[in-house]
């Protein structure tokens, strides 16, 4: 348990600088109208099926689903050790923690983070923040167990991207949405533009001024 505590601490303290530099845009002042961006629509992820909500879905679900969710750790040889996830370790309140996955093969998974609010809990109610996968080393076969809104990444091409989430912005490469809400990023193969790696990640006023 102390191990795996030390791990996501580790990687709060190295997302702390990045978060804080995206996090520190002020608004203009002027109020917000009629006119402004409407609501962002929280898009689902599923493998095999099962959903995951970011901002929604907890580490147990992902448990109580049978995935395989664990935690790594970077040695000083630059190693990396893996364990499985403790759902009874218990996380500090108002803090965010990296370095946990959910494995779909040997080859393809998801780096997730985890997000509590203002009260200490258990690992298992932790939140889903953020879900980032790479798809880069994955067949055909594989990727067809992940869907991102509906449909299978193996069939996300940078043109089905833009017809699915008109409201984007980006180039023939890149496909993203930043809003107050979440944040969604699509990256696309150069040669054949079909989708490469893709994150969604929820907004949380996070204390990161925590002591380890």
């Amino acid at each position: 348990m102390r191990v795996m505590k030390r791990v996501f601490k580790t990687g709060m303290i190295l997302l702390a600088a990045a978060a804080l530099l995206s996090g520190c845009s002020g608004k203009n002042g002027k109020e917000e109208t009629a006119s402004a961006e409407p609501a962002q629509v929280l898009y689902p992820v599923a493998i095999d099926g099962k959903e995951i909500l970011v901002g929604e879905t907890t580490v147990q679900t992902l448990l109580d689903q049978g995935m395989n969710v664990t935690v790594s750790e970077m040695t000083e040889d630059k190693q990396i050790n893996q364990y499985e996830i403790d759902p009874e370790a218990e996380l500090e309140p108002n803090t965010y923690y990296t370095g946990g996955s959910i494995w779909v093969t040997d080859s393809i998974f998801a780096h997730i983070s985890l997000v509590t609010d203002e009260k200490a809990v258990r690992m298992g109610d932790a939140v889903i923040a953020r879900l980032e996968f790479s798809l880069v080393s994955g067949e055909e076969s594989e990727l067809k167990r992940i869907a991102f809104n509906g449909v299978p990444v193996s069939e996300m091409s940078r043109e089905k991207a833009g017809e699915m989430f008109p409201d984007f912005s980006g180039d023939d490469y890149m496909w993203l949405q930043k809003g107050e809400d979440y944040e969604y990023f699509m990256s696309f193969d150069p040669t054949d533009h079909m989708l490469s790696s893709f994150s969604l990640e929820k907004e949380y006023d996070v204390d990161w001024s925590s002591e380890e």
